[in-house]
């Protein structure tokens, strides 16, 4: 397929995105992290892909949003991937796995849990769901310019919401130290180490798994605050990330 084919799902070609891509989940957070952009447009949107195109202190970056599941995410960093992406940050939500780990926390990735079966299609489980260290690297650095405290560590990333877990299942991912469940980092990860791109991912906490803790009333505005620190600790990892980019050119 030439790279300048329209990609069947998210509708975009050649030149219409950038190489630097952030991923939430859903389209609504898509448009509010390209609001945080000096300038931007919509590129395509079709399905569950809603992808705009700008410029943050001269830098181009893509937003799409990925749908829910690692399903469409993988379809998404597939397609975006043949026509010039090469790094991608998931700027998503998540439920925390640690007591400490409440509505309004920010955890990154380091790698994630493979607890779906769209991976597994692509290569067998015993292959490890591993962020960047780089995209993670410029994460933490992220935060740390601008003052947020954020936990860093393993996540997991599960296919069936409703269904009921196996019996010990979220003990053992706590057990584990893993920090936060969602449902599209592992299938980022590997689609994108194996097609030799770097990925990352960034989570506002929603809520508590292991405690049994969804949003409380009135701890709305905790996640909402969250969601908004971690699109700025996004963005600042791609400023540093170009920079460094720019720096080996």
């Amino acid at each position: 397929m030439s790279e300048n084919t329209l990609q069947h799902h998210i509708q975009c070609r050649e030149g219409d995105v950038a190489k630097y891509v952030l991923l939430p989940g859903s389209p609504e957070r898509a448009l509010k992290i390209a609001q945080h952009l000096d300038e931007f447009h919509e590129v395509a949107r079709h399905r569950e892909y809603a992808i705009f195109t700008g410029k943050k202190d001269g830098i181009d970056i893509t937003v799409s949003s990925t749908g829910m599941g690692c399903p469409s995410t993988a379809i998404c960093v597939e397609e975006l991937g043949k026509i010039g992406a090469d790094t991608f940050i998931r700027v998503g939500s998540a439920g925390g796995m640690q007591e400490e780990i409440h509505s309004g926390s920010i955890v990154i990735y380091t790698a994630a849990w493979r607890d779906d079966g769209t991976s597994a299609i692509y290569i067998p489980l015993n292959y490890p769901a591993v962020a960047d260290r780089h995209v993670v690297a410029a994460l933490e650095k992220g935060a740390q310019q601008l003052n947020i405290q954020a936990h860093v560590g393993l996540g997991a990333s599960g296919d069936a919401f409703y269904a009921k877990k196996p019996a010990g299942s979220t003990e053992m991912k706590h057990d584990a130290n893993i920090l936060a469940g969602e449902m599209e980092a592992s299938a980022l990860f590997v689609v994108s180490a194996l097609r030799g791109w770097r990925a990352g991912c960034i989570v506002a906490i929603d809520g508590n798994i292991y405690l049994n803790e969804k949003k409380k009333l009135g701890t709305e505005h905790l996640f909402r605050e969250a969601e908004e620190t971690e699109i700025l600790i996004a963005l600042e990892a791609v400023k540093i990330l170009y920079e460094q980019d720019k720096a080996k050119s």
